[in-house]
């Protein structure tokens, strides 16, 4: 981005004298020789200099020199099978110090350590039909979402693939997107065909499914008995809300990146529709 327009920049973009901004090109990537790009995904952590691609059966990473106006290929591995394997999208892993992706393939999903490009676990039938995005969990280990063609949502612990360990069956058509949010993972995003966007709530595989650890000293009699009582109350996966504000196919869903409460979603007739969690569970999960 120029610099005016980066945080910090004097110039305000929505200032209507600015003159009209060009983005700067940062560098190439060249996988046309290996076949179309199905998928182009940063390392979530580290200095912003990796990019991993999927390009037909080849999982690529790149290395972007600063020096340079080429991206430079580190390394790359392919999909080995029967009939023509094409990756259909991909997603790196936050954890493991950014040495994970995930990608997913007709009804598979396969993990590859980027370090050796190698891979480390693979779900044969994650999903009855195509699968068409995945997301890992910001705030717990090992754990995945994916979502199909079959219509379902399923969570997957990485460590143990033989079967899911939630699987979600609320949208009557196909699932394109499946988001975590980045602060609450127990709130899951998910778009599909049906028209709809369903925000879930995963409380019993989050990274809190208790809620907060609260210190003992700071409880008067009464909330340290109500937490007691919570407590000892499994969690309750539920739908919180069903948004059908759209009339067509939702292929996006995802999370503000500046506050964790808002959420857009995008169909196919171009509408992009802005929510919010409803106040209630936000206060029901930070109180």
């Amino acid at each position: 981005m120029p610099a005016e327009l980066e945080p910090g920049g004097q110039e305000s973009p929505e200032d209507a004298t600015s003159p009209a901004h060009a983005l700067e090109l940062l560098c190439h990537l060249e996988p046309a020789a290996r076949g179309s790009t199905a998928c182009v995904t940063w390392e979530p952590a580290g200095d912003g200099k990796r990019v991993i691609s999927l390009a037909d059966n080849h999982i690529l990473l790149w290395d972007l020199q600063e020096s340079s106006s080429q991206a430079m290929l580190a390394s790359s591995a392919s999909l080995e099978g029967k009939g023509q394997l094409k990756f259909t999208t991909g997603r790196w892993s936050p954890h493991h110090n950014c040495s994970q992706v995930a990608t997913a393939n007709d009804t598979a999903i396969r993990g590859w350590d980027t370090r050796t490009m190698s891979q480390i676990y693979c779900i044969e039938s994650a999903h009855g039909q195509l699968v068409r995005d995945l997301d890992f969990n910001p705030n717990k280990q090992y754990y995945l979402a994916s979502c199909g063609d079959d219509c379902k949502v399923r969570f997957w612990d990485t460590r143990n693939v033989a079967e899911p360990v939630k699987t979600l069956e609320e949208h009557s058509h196909w699932v394109w997107n499946v988001r975590y949010n980045h602060s609450h993972d127990q709130l899951v995003l998910t778009g599909s065909s049906d028209s709809r966007v369903i925000l879930s709530n995963m409380v019993s595989i989050s990274s809190e499914p208790f809620g907060h650890l609260v210190d003992d000293d700071d409880l008067s009699d009464q909330e340290e008995r109500r937490l007691e009582e919570k407590s000892q109350e499994p969690p309750q996966d539920s739908v919180i809300a069903t948004y059908e504000e759209h009339e067509d196919s939702v292929y996006a869903v995802d999370w503000s990146s500046a506050d964790p409460w808002l959420f857009a979603s995008l169909s196919y007739d171009g509408r992009l529709v802005i929510n919010r969690v409803p106040r209630a569970l936000k206060y029901h999960i930070l109180l």
